[in-house]
């Protein structure tokens, strides 16, 4: 089989007018709803210690560091950005791979975009493009991939970064199948790292490479021409099962971003059905930490394999804390990024009801569904189950939530104007002539956060 040389003649020669409609408008939604994450996470200390560890060493100033005023090279940029829209866990999910796409492909297009010009109609092109790449190899690996350690976002999304890329590089489909193959040698990322800014690093590095293996590529850099399927490519080895048809079959007419979700809390995934369960039963009973003797979830086992620190001891660990996630839930009655802070995890309010929770593995729930049982001190146990969590594919986030979504994660950031005029520019990205007005848009102007904070 010639997956790899398939799939580059795929992106090369795709045309935009054969993308159907709804599937165009749901990459403008990821597309804000990753601007919006990468808004918002600029200022977290992740992004503080990268720019202090590499800005001595970047190169021209080419691009924007969105959300800040500082420019890097395009390279730098694809990373430092691609890491500030993971940074709070709150960007996009394909579900059937759990990969977060809009980070590592939309993060090196946009560096790009600021250095050489495209047109809004190429940029949806490539960032749909690139989105079909990564989410179909993460179909043909995903779950033994996955559940052998490696992080799926960075191993896959090192592809969608290189062909969006290439696509806006104009690679031949020869110099394109190189540039996959120059993706797949560069494919990291290990679960070990989920609590750790190494997490939110996977995304950035995916972007700077993928960005990396266009350029080398389009330069006539060679690399085997099946990257992905050989014998000792990166699906056999990284991979103990695989599937090739998950890649090729109805290529061009199915679309992967036209399943992409969006999270409304600030974590891991399987962590949005206990939130949504507990935060309902908070609301219809007006629930209070005092009244409650204990919390009981039934889980998928997902949700403990990959959320089951019990006592997280920093906000990026608290996001990957099923027991921290439904306490502040019942107390705060959000699972927004306020409360994954490190203040909120070392909360005494928020660790006596911790402790209180338990989480038990259940079959017979799936990924985005939970039972909730909550014993009052009174006696009384009230119950819910969620078949399928807010923001899943059953119960989408609509327009309106994503814009409220954006206006948060921005607040104190951008001004309001600032922030109507990106979201703006955002919804009508297709008809810009120059993609890179995004970025320049992405910078606050001079005391602007003091007044968005006061207004």
């Amino acid at each position: 089989m010639e997956v790899t040389k398939t799939l580059a003649k795929f992106v090369v020669e795709s045309g935009y007018a054969d993308i159907p409609e709804k599937v165009r408008r749901e990459a403008t939604r990821s597309v804000l709803n990753w601007l919006g994450c990468a808004v918002g996470g600029c200022r977290h200390e992740t992004i503080d210690c990268a720019l202090a560890a590499l800005m001595p060493f970047a190169g021209p100033a080419q691009a924007t560091v969105l959300g800040r005023g500082e420019r890097l090279d395009i390279m730098h940029a694809a990373l430092v950005n691609g890491t500030s829209s993971h940074v709070f866990d709150f960007d996009d999910t394909h579900l059937k791979t759990v990969i977060h796409p809009g980070g590592p492909v939309a993060s090196a297009l946009l560096a790009l975009a600021e250095h050489r010009p495209m047109s809004g109609t190429d940029f949806m092109h490539a960032f749909i493009l690139g989105v079909e790449v990564e989410c179909r190899i993460g179909n043909a690996v995903y779950p033994s991939h996955y559940d052998v350690g490696w992080h799926i976002t960075g191993t896959a999304g090192v592809f969608g970064a290189a062909a969006a890329a290439g696509r806006m590089l104009g690679l031949s489909a020869q110099q394109m199948t190189w540039a996959l193959g120059i993706a797949a040698t560069q494919a990291a990322g290990l679960r070990e790292m989920f609590g750790t800014m190494c997490k939110p690093f996977h995304v950035g590095r995916a972007a700077q490479n993928g960005m990396t293996a266009a350029f080398l590529a389009s330069k006539n850099f060679t690399s085997s021409e099946r990257g992905i399927e050989a014998p000792r490519g990166f699906a056999n080895v990284l991979a103990t099962a695989r599937n090739y048809d998950a890649i090729t079959e109805e290529l061009g007419k199915t679309w992967e971003v036209a399943l992409n979700t969006y999270k409304p809390f600030a974590c891991g995934i399987v962590i949005h059905p206990a939130i949504d369960g507990c935060i309902r039963l908070r609301n219809e009973h007006k629930l209070k930490a005092e009244q409650i003797e204990s919390v009981a979830l039934k889980v998928h086992p997902l949700v403990l394999e990959l959320t089951g620190k019990r006592t997280p001891q920093a906000g990026l660990e608290g996001k990957f804390s099923v027991y921290h996630s439904a306490a502040v839930a019942i107390i705060h009655g959000e699972g927004g990024e306020r409360v994954y802070s490190d203040a909120a995890v070392r909360d005494p309010k928020v660790i006596a009801l911790r402790d209180k929770v338990t989480a038990a593995v259940d079959k017979s729930v799936h990924e985005d569904a939970v039972h909730v049982a909550i014993k009052l001190k009174d006696g009384r146990t009230l119950e819910k189950h969620v078949e399928h969590a807010i923001g899943s594919l059953a119960r989408p986030m609509s327009d309106a939530d994503l814009e409220a979504k954006f206006r948060g994660l921005a607040d104190g950031i951008l001004s309001r104007a600032g922030t109507d005029a990106l979201i703006k520019l955002c919804r009508s990205v297709e008809k810009l002539k120059d993609a890179g007005e995004i970025a320049r848009a992405a910078v606050p102007a001079a005391g602007s956060a003091k007044r968005a904070k006061a207004s």
